[in-house]
């Protein structure tokens, strides 16, 4: 694999082992231009245990994730059901990881659905969130009418902002009534300017395709839902609680914007 992807650079960075060359090499680039690198990747992933960890907590055990890939870079032999499972107290909740890697579906199918009933890992792409909705799978394996969880977690490859609406739109016109959206976005807004381009050429160079939003471009794509607190905030800010504490001291640094809404 000579190309790297996003969700495997996360992984390298972050100490997890479902990555190749490419995304190492990805990670070290990075390390030169901003040397947090790895603290933001530390970030991202604390940030993805919160927030399920938090739903859980809020009675919610069905969750589709969608372009997370099946990160490992977590504590050791825990994945995000597992965040779901003990916070639910031990309860097993039903999750569907959606991934279009091709490396993250062999390892996901090989380490986790032989090992439970209640995790499911489907092949999909954002950028087709309808074949993802219609998906047998995702029909079929989770009761529609329940709350759920879906975690967008790959608004970074969606680079035409009607579709992300759309993208939204659909999620909210399928879902059953009171479950929730959570989204994650890379931005620049931290950046001192005087950087930007020679980032933004290493992200072209590294990572092609990968979209970068304004907080207030994120901001448009969540109008009219109803964000948990603390809203759109960066990832470190959202319900630290003492759990996971990269990039606090500067939450700018992580790079990423996370919301929770709940939809009506």
């Amino acid at each position: 694999m000579t190309q790297a992807r996003i969700t495997r650079v996360l992984d390298a960075a972050a100490g997890g082992k479902n990555h190749f060359v490419a995304d190492r090499d990805a990670v070290r680039r990075y390390d030169l231009a901003a040397p947090i690198t790895t603290a933001a990747a530390r970030a991202v992933l604390q940030f993805l245990c919160r927030v399920v960890r938090h739903l859980a907590v809020e009675g919610v055990d069905q969750f589709v994730i969608v372009g997370s890939g099946v990160p490992s870079g977590l504590p050791p032999g825990r994945r995000l059901h597992d965040v779901a499972r003990d916070a639910l107290g031990g309860a097993a909740p039903r999750v569907v990881y959606v991934e279009n890697d091709p490396m993250v579906l062999a390892g996901a199918r090989a380490t986790i659905e032989p090992v439970t009933d209640l995790v499911r890992v489907v092949e999909g792409d954002v950028r087709e969130i309808d074949d993802i909705l219609d998906d047998r799978v995702v029909q079929t394996f989770l009761d529609w009418d329940r709350p759920m969880a879906v975690l967008l977690l790959s608004g970074h490859s969606l680079n035409d902002d009607e579709y992300f609406h759309y993208v939204i739109k659909r999620i909210r016109q399928v879902v059953p009534e009171n479950s929730y959206l959570s989204l994650l976005q890379t931005t620049f807004d931290a950046i001192p300017p005087e950087l930007v381009p020679a980032i933004h050429d290493l992200l072209a160079m590294t990572l092609p395709g990968h979209a970068i939003r304004a907080k207030e471009e994120v901001a448009a794509l969540l109008d009219g839902l109803v964000l948990v607190d603390p809203g759109l905030v960066w990832v470190p800010e959202w319900r630290p609680n003492g759990l996971g504490t990269a990039c606090a001291d500067r939450p700018g640094a992580s790079g990423n914007y996370g919301a929770v809404a709940r939809i009506p």
